[in-house]
């Protein structure tokens, strides 16, 4: 099983948005029970990037953990959503 972790600032607002977004579209492509997703804040979440599979925010990180952030602004924008995707399935070992 695959781990996911969506994170925004506070942990409730756009990561909710966010991980149903990441939820349908896993759905979609067969893959949901494959992936346990779990939903924080970024505050909480900071040093344990290395501990999931996929880390997506939708927030601001420090840049020395950005290459090992998916940046999930696109979910909640609409512009650039496959490339979030492609990288998520990229993540899971799924491209």
């Amino acid at each position: 099983m695959k781990t996911l972790m969506v994170v925004c600032g506070s942990g409730v607002a756009t990561s909710t948005v966010a991980e149903g977004k990441i939820r349908d579209f896993l759905d979609s492509k067969g893959l949901l029970d494959k992936v346990k997703i779990y939903k924080s804040n970024i505050a909480e979440q900071i040093n344990n990037i290395d501990d999931y599979d996929v880390f997506v925010s939708t927030t601001v990180v420090p840049e020395d953990v950005r290459d090992k952030v998916i940046n999930g602004l696109p979910l909640l924008t609409g512009i650039g959503v496959d490339k979030v995707y492609d990288q998520i399935l990229a993540k899971l070992g799924e491209d």
